[in-house]
């Protein structure tokens, strides 16, 4: 019973501490795989589980290098939903830009070396959504729709989506740890 008692507050404490209306929580689909989602405008509805494994992965890995871009998990979140990404995308090309945030040019709220990294942005929000967009709109819409592909045009170098992939598989190695610890709770 005692068991019983505590995998309920557990869960409950884990939704309620993401903050996230049920509306976003079913726009939010896909394998983290992917460059970008299926399931985004379909019937298929999303758990919040799922968000929560994303977030707390992505919190997980932003911490480990110490980045500044950790209290932006949720523009992340939004970026992926809103433009249709891989939550990890996003994220992962700023870990090669700019190791998360950490070595971008002061003030420009730039860790994705956007316009070479001379772009400067008012917010890492606004940056986030901006290239988020654009990935969307000039690549994804038109045909570039892997990180390969991407990394032709994204990059100079022939080595950035390699290295845009081992984030991505950072990120998914930290979600299935996350999962495996989610379920063992829940299992109690």
């Amino acid at each position: 019973m005692d068991k019983t008692i505590y995998s309920i507050v557990l869960t409950v404490l884990l939704f309620a501490s993401l903050g996230v209306a049920p509306a976003r929580a079913q726009a939010i689909a896909g394998s983290s795989a992917a460059v970008s989602y299926t399931e985004k405008n379909s019937t298929t509805s999303i758990s919040l589980q799922k968000i929560a494994l994303k977030r707390k992965a992505m919190t997980e890995v932003l911490k480990r290098y110490n980045s500044p871009l950790l209290p932006e998990v949720d523009s992340f979140l939004d970026a992926c939903e809103t433009y249709n990404l891989d939550c990890y995308l996003l994220p992962s090309i700023s870990g090669v830009e700019s190791t998360f945030g950490r070595f971008s040019p002061p003030g420009t709220y730039n860790p994705f070396g956007w316009g070479r990294g001379h772009i400067p942005f008012t917010s890492y929000n606004q940056t986030i959504m901006t290239v988020g967009k654009a990935l969307r709109e000039d690549y994804i819409n038109k045909g570039v729709d892997t990180i390969d592909k991407i990394g032709r045009i994204y990059c100079e170098g022939n080595t950035w989506s390699g290295k845009v992939k081992f984030f991505v598989a950072q990120f998914e190695q930290e979600e299935k740890k996350q999962l495996f610890f989610m379920q063992d709770a829940v299992q109690l």
